[in-house]
């Protein structure tokens, strides 16, 4: 008998610990997306999830790729383009699955389509060295100017710690994505953070 009530006391409290973790595991609906809170403009994806401080959506647009090759990853890895505003100002987002090298040895280059390329962007290397920015005001601007008529863009980062990154993006619907996250966000000129000023 008091072994049947001990067995019965230790699975209400294993199934109340079960519940109150699930209830801990759940994400917030504001910090992902889904085809709910998503619109598609050609390939990329807008975020339309009201913020919970605020109340409006947040400012951002996604393009994801499965074409991003490292020097030193045997393997083709996913990547990232976000555009949003952060403190209000326009932010360009490069986000990989490996490491890109670390803010004072790496240098970001892109083109889109034949256009000519841009090589030794002002960009800046997020720790955990996944993350590349583009945060000066003039570079965002002559960015979302060339993108919002192109259909392809190869980002290349070299750093002398982490080799070579190359990704492949398909534009299209980059118009659109612009004029979704910048509206209340331009990107105009603004000056150029300096990589040897750290805080």
């Amino acid at each position: 008998m008091y072994k049947t009530i001990k067995n019965v006391v230790s699975g209400i409290a294993i199934a109340a610990l079960a519940a109150v973790t699930g209830a801990c595991s759940t994400r917030d609906p504001s910090v992902f997306q889904n085809e709910a809170n998503t619109i598609a403009a050609g390939n990329w994806r807008i975020e339309r999830t009201p913020d919970r401080i605020t109340g409006v959506p947040v400012p951002s647009a996604q393009l994801a790729t499965q074409h991003s090759s490292n020097s030193a990853v045997p393997h083709t890895k996913p990547a990232v383009i976000q555009l949003t505003c952060f403190e209000n100002r326009p932010i360009i987002r490069f986000s990989f699955e490996f490491r890109i090298g670390s803010d004072l040895n790496s240098e970001l280059g892109y083109r889109f389509d034949d256009k000519p390329g841009h090589d030794n962007v002002p960009s800046r290397v997020l720790l955990g060295y996944k993350v590349i920015v583009i945060e000066d005001g003039a570079t965002v601007a002559q960015f979302t100017h060339e993108l919002a008529s192109s259909k392809s863009l190869v980002v290349r980062v070299r750093s002398l710690n982490a080799g070579r990154t190359v990704a492949d993006f398909e534009t299209d619907g980059g118009k659109t994505a612009i004029d979704a996250v910048l509206a209340n966000c331009p990107a105009t000129a603004g000056p150029m953070r300096d990589k040897r000023a750290k805080s």
